[in-house]
């Protein structure tokens, strides 16, 4: 398979990530989706991030959750780590190449990732 080819179906495949992570996020009613697209800056820690903000730590436990559980169960993609199992304020899933945050707001305000990497391309996405 030449090279082009793969690093096609690689991008594919980041992509079907992506998507599901989001479609996870709003079946749980997340709200305030954004994708940050970091594949053009220098030393991001991973090509996107995914934020999303839960009401409550029961949700926001909920959301990462269901994140694990689609593209596992859907796409065979298992988190390589999770952080904030107890938190009540920031859950992160981390997918080497998507990075998911899942914030309370006050957090999200506090730490203003969509700020502090301002120069990606950002998508939003609908709450439900």
């Amino acid at each position: 398979m030449n090279r082009a080819k793969v690093k096609e179906e690689f991008v594919a495949d980041i992509e079907a990530l992506n998507d599901l992570i989001v479609d996870a996020i709003q079946d749980i009613k997340g709200k305030n989706i954004l994708k940050l697209d970091l594949r053009s800056l220098d030393d991001a820690p991973a090509d996107y991030f995914i934020i999303c903000e839960g009401d409550s730590s029961t949700q926001i436990n909920a959301i990462a959750g269901n994140i694990q559980k689609r593209t596992k169960t859907e796409i065979g993609q298992r988190a390589l780590h999770r952080e904030g199992i107890n938190s009540t304020t920031w859950v992160l899933v981390d997918y080497f190449n998507t990075i998911v945050h899942v914030f309370h707001p006050e957090s999200r305000e506090f730490y203003a990732l969509e700020e502090l990497w301002g120069d990606a391309e950002i998508t939003e996405y609908q709450n439900l």
